[in-house]
Parts: structure tokens; sequence; C-alpha cells
């Protein structure tokens, strides 16, 4: 495949110009060269771990390139972001960090831009919306690497069972529907995780369906909202307050356990992204899917999660790193990570395949929300740090004793000081 400058001089021939291209022939262009990259865990078992997704590519690019090496650590969610922060603050960062945020390295001037590191075609294949997310003042840094949208899933034996005939479609309803669940002897009503994995998700879909988010119309943080605070008042008071979230206190729910839960039929509700279809479909699961419900008059707007390719300057490998990540991210890899664990490509040609392949057809109503919906405000550059307190700190909003004003209004002080200390540098 042609690097980026090839691609340049050839466009440049075409149009009768020339150029003189700096730094070709630099050193990091000859010898063998060993990149480092550490890379989220999208498997729910040794069985799928991304190791062997990763094992089996780079096998396949290194046959190809005998002169690169790539070796890929992979960690799970919970650990990957605290690895990658504790290597760049040693000093040793990895060539490629595949993880859930980008701006914090970006601001810090550690990136390099996907104009850097990768060929034209390839940047501009990806999905425009996600391009866009992954911008630090309008220049890209985060490369999307894994995207998915939200819907709300529930197990259909259970609903026949409490003698619910449809899908909930507002707020009310699920609390009237959890509340039959309950009373048929469902273990779990409605699973809310709010543990430390990804209680950002669960957070931001809840908000989102209240009719607000994490952010104001004019970008600022606005987690202590009047809706804010409504909502995390009504999950209180309604869900958990009244034994209808299970016997795991949310804050100590995590995304994964909530899953498992419902492949084992145990849970009736819960917010889910396409890996949890198949996880379902392999334990005979019967389950339906709808939009999260909204407040008052049905669904409002849909979480989107895009997981970030970043590449770090520290051991100037551009070259290297960008040949290995236009093999990433061609057609058909991006397709296989996606089939392996039901998420949404990254790329327009690979969304085209996936929707017109009738095999894919159960991702459609996920693709159909991909351009809609709301994400993480990953370009602000205080945005990892809010994301780990509103991990720590949201479970505790609802819990017994819990205050939803005081636990928003901590999460937005400190949202604030994060901000200003980053418009201030």
């Amino acid at each position: 495949m042609q690097r980026r400058t090839t691609g340049l001089i050839a466009v440049l021939s075409a149009l009768g110009m020339t150029a003189t291209l700096a730094g070709c022939g630099s050193s990091e262009d000859s010898g063998d060269v060993t990149l480092k990259l550490v890379a989220a865990d999208y498997g729910d078992s040794s069985a799928n771990s991304s190791q062997k997704y990763w094992d089996t590519l780079v096998k396949e690019y290194e046959a190809k390139h005998p002169g690169i090496k790539v070796e890929v650590s992979v960690y799970s969610w919970n650990d990957v972001d605290r690895k990658v922060k504790e290597m760049v603050a040693a000093g040793k960062a990895p060539d490629m960090a595949q993880i859930g945020a980008y701006a914090d390295y970006a601001a810090a001037g550690k990136l390099y831009t996907a104009d850097d590191v990768l060929s034209i075609p390839v940047q501009a294949d990806f999905v425009s919306e996600l391009s866009t997310a992954g911008q630090l003042n309008r220049v890209q840094y985060g490369m999307p690497f894994a995207a998915s949208t939200r819907l709300l899933f529930y197990n259909k034996k259970l609903f026949a069972q409490a003698g619910i005939t449809g899908a909930p479609k507002t707020w009310d309803e699920l609390a009237a529907d959890a509340k039959a669940l309950k009373a048929a002897g469902v273990k779990t009503p409605y699973a809310l995780p709010l543990g430390p994995e990804e209680a950002q998700a669960e957070t931001m879909q809840w908000l989102l369906s209240g009719g607000d988010g994490y952010l104001s119309s004019v970008g600022t943080y606005n987690l202590d909202s009047a809706q804010n605070v409504a909502t995390f008042a009504w999950l209180k008071d309604e869900l958990v307050g009244k034994g209808l979230t299970g016997p795991t206190a949310p804050a100590k729910l995590n995304r994964a356990a909530a899953f498992a839960a419902f492949t084992r039929g145990e849970v009736g509700m819960l917010s889910g992204h396409p890996t949890l279809m198949k996880m379902a479909a392999k334990k005979g699961v019967k389950f339906g899917m709808v939009p999260m419900p909204g407040v008052d008059s049905g669904p409002k707007a849909t979480m989107g999660v895009a997981d970030w390719m970043t590449a770090f300057r520290k051991n100037g490998h551009k070259q290297q790193i960008g040949d290995f990540l236009d093999f990433v991210y061609n057609e058909k890899n991006v397709l296989a990570f996606s089939h392996e664990y039901d998420l949404l490509p990254v790329t327009n040609s690979a969304s085209e395949a996936m929707a017109a392949d009738k095999d894919d057809a159960d991702m459609g109503p996920f693709l159909e929300e991909l351009p809609t919906s709301q994400l993480y405000p990953v370009g602000k550059t205080s945005w990892a740090s809010v994301s780990a307190d509103i991990k720590k700190q949201i479970g505790k909003a609802v819990s017994p004793s819990g205050n939803p004003a005081a636990i928003l209004g901590q999460l937005q002080r400190t949202a604030d000081a994060a901000d200003t200390s980053d418009i201030a540098e």
C-alpha cells in the first residue's frame, strides 16, 4: 500500500506541479523497527479476547513487512486508559494506543495528526461524524477505531411471563414494566450499571433521555442542570428506591456483569450496544430492541460511542505507524473487527458493505442511529478526567443516602475546574 508521501507526489505530478518533500529518506525509514501498540479488550472471555484479533492481524501484516514488528498489549477497559496514562507519564509512551479519549494528549503535543500518519484515501474513508468528533481545534488527532449506539434491550420471555405486551416508550411505562417484572419474580427488572467500568455511558444515555446531556448549547459542562438533577432523582426514587434494579447496587454493577446477567435470563431490560446481541443469541435468549424511552413523549437523542486510535510522537516512527494503520483500516480488517465484536464500522466503505449484507440485517437499527447520535465530548481536553470522575462518583447519586443534586453539583465543580485549567494552558 502506498504511503501518504507517495500519494502526494502522484497528485502533484498529475497537476503538473513540483514540490520538495522534506524529511524523506530519514533514519526512521530504514532498518528494523518494533512498534508498540496498547489496545483495549472488547472480548467477554479469553476465547474472544481482542488479543487474538490483534495477533492474527499482526501476523498477516508482518509477513508482508519483514522490517517491521508490532507488539500488542491488550488490557481491559477498566485498566487501559490508566495504563497508557502511566506509560506516558513515565516517558515510555507506546507508538499507538487504542483508548477512550485523545484530546488531552493532543493538546500536550504528544500525538501525530491523522494527516501525519494516514494515507489520504484511508483518512477520507472515515464516517464524517466520527472524523469531526476526533478533532481538536479543527485538526484530527483521534482516529475512530470502533463505534456503537445504544438501544433498550428487553427479554421477550420475561415480558410475556409478566403480562407485558409491548416495549416501553416513556419512563413511566419503563417503571411500570419494571414493577410487573419484579412481581413476576424477575431478579433484575432493569439493570443500571453505574460501576466504574462504563458508568459514563449509562449516565449519558439517561441524561439524553431526560432531555439534556453533558454539555450546554455553547459547549460548556452542565452536569448539574435542573433536567439532569431531575433525571437522577427519578432513577433514585422510581427505580433504585423501589427495588427495581436488582440485588447489586448500581455503583457496584459493571456493564460486563449486567450483560452477562441478561444472557442468563436474569434481567428484564437494560441499555445495550450491538455486542449484547451476539452474547444473548449464543445463550438462546429471545430479545427485542427499541430506542431508549424518553422522559415523557417517547425516545429522545441516542448516545453514540467511538473509541479512538492514537499515534504518539515519542518514538518517532511516523512512517511505520502510518503504514501499519493503513493496513488496520482497510475494509477487510475493519469488517472483521466489527463482525467479531458486533460493533459498527468506522469507515464508509465497511459501513456500506455491512448495510448491504443481509447477514448483517440485525445491525441495521444501530447503523441507522449513528448519524444522529450524540457522542461523548471527547474533543474537550478535560473529558478524560471528567469521565474518570463520573465513573467514581455517579453511582453515589442513586444510593439510599445519595443526593443527586449534591453529587452532580460536585461533578460540575470539578468539571469546571478541569475545563478552566485546560483553557488557561
